[in-house]
């Protein structure tokens, strides 16, 4: 058994906590609807950065991000864009603040604003609750299996049962994984239904906390062990530098040569190409917005627009830095006492083992279980704040809107309860179904994300684009989608044996063209097959929006109406902003493995180029938070 009673005893001390923040908000988040969802729109943008921080600070996410820095060492920073990590500075510049102006409570409850009434409006409105529901019902289960094989390492069944006092044969092993996570399922469900939005948020604080200390412990271990020349001679040639060609080019024959197999699999040597099919997509799905999660829920959450953009821009802040030096202290104490680890799973060695190995070989007793309870914490954390967003589209979306649109606040908290119980169950049983956990990842943010942008960038940038049009393009995504994440996760050899070049790992990446322009036709079809919108909705979308765009007729009625209505110009600026936001995030990553592997000249570049690209959008972005 790994873990001691001083362990234990911060771990139960953690989820009591969590159990008393949900008990201390139950009375508030009852008073109506925005109260629970939203937090009654009255928390600060700064608390509310840090939760949404905090639900992206997950283990299964960690333990990929350890493992990549481990095999790619700084080139690893671009490989998270996959999903991608600098939406936030699309979110942080102007799309957080289009977003909050619409006054909604979710992001189905948005097509109302932009398409009106009609058909292709309860269509749309439809399609959006279908693809929220399946994107929060596949992260549920990936996080809860996540955590359940993530336990096994700490907790062995064997002894579990054996203090329970319980036959250890009456669960499959197999099984066991899914036992644990149901385990700490029922707590985090238990805060989010009971106390909504608020109790989310603070609990999100004080796993923040705990992550912040355990980090800085990790990283200083890791550094006390860092010598100038010990980090470089047991890595490969380019290791340390983030900088590529067309080829990767990181060799680790001479140094750990299983490393290569590694490589392989995850089909990243052809760097350059693979890199500009994920700026491709990345690009695309940041502007067409934060999907239907728990991300847009935070926005909607905010006081104003202002407080929008500022809490998307607190995300960078508060998560880089302190992720990345816990996930380079681990990489660096892993490579430097790689002979100590156990990476082997049935005979197989699996590099995911990283992150549970290094922290039993190098964490002390007590620090292990406020880690533990850390990276439990970044689970009920994800888990909650994605479950909160699952019942505001079935309670707000599908309950309120057609079948109880009178209900009572006494029906309205009878209907999250049971949203929230019925959603966790099915992500349980779905959990039991799709046992891998990156390769749910995988699906979800590769062929499945190709279906929601066609139809939420038009949205945003093109008048014409209507509500059949919005439909067909969802519609036809999902279904492409959804095809290719099936094929994926049951079946791979029918595409690898087609197109051998396609690594299986990257199923999605490679599928995502084709995806889109499928659901771009559709887009198309849909929209010039039905009437416009109506153009009092444009109107009123546009005037209080303000997007940038091709909306020149809409413009025109606008100022046939009222000639001092001035149009956006901030298409330039807000680009430019983009990208110097984009680099100051990627300075902020390298920061803090710069600091554990003691390069310090590298370091001073970064924290001059951070510094430098903070002051110009402190006049370029933040002293004109009111004009976006």
């Amino acid at each position: 058994m790994i873990l001691t009673s001083i362990d234990f005893l911060v771990i139960l001390l953690y989820v009591f906590a969590t159990v008393f923040i949900g008990i201390y908000f139950k009375r508030q988040a009852e008073k109506n609807k925005t109260e629970y969802l939203l937090g009654g729109n009255r928390l600060p943008w700064y608390l509310l950065g840090v939760s949404n921080a905090s639900g992206m600070f997950d283990i299964s996410g960690t333990m990929w991000l350890v493992t990549l820095m481990f095999v790619y060492g700084l080139k690893s920073i671009w490989i998270p864009w996959l999903w991608p990590t600098f939406n936030q500075i699309f979110l942080m510049m102007f799309l957080s603040s289009w977003l909050r102006k619409s006054n909604v409570t979710t992001g189905a409850e948005w097509i109302k604003t932009r398409f009106g009434e009609g058909v292709g409006s309860s269509l749309s409105h439809g399609v959006v609750v279908i693809f929220a529901l399946i994107i929060s019902l596949a992260m549920l289960a990936y996080g809860f299996v996540g955590l359940g094989k993530f336990l096994m390492v700490f907790a062995p069944w064997d002894f579990v049962s054996n203090a329970l006092g319980i036959n250890p044969h009456c669960i499959s092993l197999e099984y066991v994984p899914h036992m644990y996570g149901i385990v700490f399922t029922i707590f985090a469900t238990f805060y989010a239904i009971m106390g909504g939005m608020s109790s989310i948020v603070w609990a999100d604080l004080l796993q923040y906390i705990i992550m912040t200390a355990t980090a800085i412990i990790i990283g200083i271990i890791a550094m006390n062990q860092v010598t100038p020349d010990l980090l470089p001679s047991l890595t490969p040639d380019g290791w340390g530098s983030p900088f590529f060609s067309r080829m990767l080019d990181i060799d680790w024959t001479q140094k750990i040569a299983e490393v290569n197999t590694r490589i392989i699999e995850d089909g990243y040597s052809l760097f350059s190409l693979f890199f500009g099919f994920m700026l491709m997509k990345g690009i695309l799905v940041s502007l067409a917005g934060p999907a239907p999660t728990y991300d847009m829920q935070k926005i909607l959450a905010t006081k104003n627009p202002q407080d929008a953009m500022k809490m998307s821009g607190m995300v960078s802040v508060v998560l880089n830095p302190v992720r990345y030096f816990m996930i380079a202290g681990f990489a660096v104490l892993a490579i430097i006492n790689y002979d100590k680890l156990n990476l082997f799973i049935n005979g197989n060695i699996d590099f995911e083992q990283i992150l549970p190995s290094a922290m039993i070989a190098f964490v002390p007793a007590g620090i292990l279980g406020l880690l533990l309870a850390g990276l439990l914490a970044a689970f009920m954390s994800t888990f909650a704040g994605t479950l909160n967003a699952a019942q505001a589209y079935v309670s707000n979306d599908i309950y309120l809107k057609y079948i109880n649109p009178h209900a009572t606040q006494k029906q309205i908290k009878r209907s999250n309860y049971t949203v929230g119980i019925s959603v966790v169950l099915l992500s349980t049983l779905l959990g039991f179904v799709l046992a891998d956990v990156n390769e749910i990842l995988q699906v979800v943010t590769g062929a499945f994300y190709a279906s929601y942008i066609a139809s939420n960038v038009l949205k945003w940038y093109w008048w014409r684009l209507n509500a059949e049009g919005y439909f067909w393009g969802m519609a036809t995504g999902i279904a492409c989608g959804l095809v290719v994440g099936l094929i994926q996760l049951f079946a791979p050899e029918v595409i690898t044996n087609t197109f051998p070049l396609i690594p299986k790992n990257l199923i999605g990446l490679y599928f995502f063209p084709i995806i889109l322009l499928i659901s771009f036709v559709g887009c198309i079809i849909g929209t010039y097959t039905a009437k416009p919108t109506d153009a009092e909705t444009l109107e009123s979308f546009y005037t209080t929006v303000k997007p940038w765009g091709f909306w020149k007729p809409i413009l025109a009625r606008v100022q046939e109406k009222n000639a001092d209505f001035v149009k956006n110009n901030r298409f330039f600026k807000d680009s430019i902003n983009v990208i110097i936001g984009v680099v100051a995030q990627t300075a902020l990553v390298t920061m803090p493995i710069f600091i554990v592997i003691k390069e310090w000249a590298s370091l001073s570049v970064a924290i001059g180029i951070f510094v430098i690209l903070s002051v110009v959008l402190k006049f370029t972005w933040w002293d004109k938070l009111k004009e976006i």
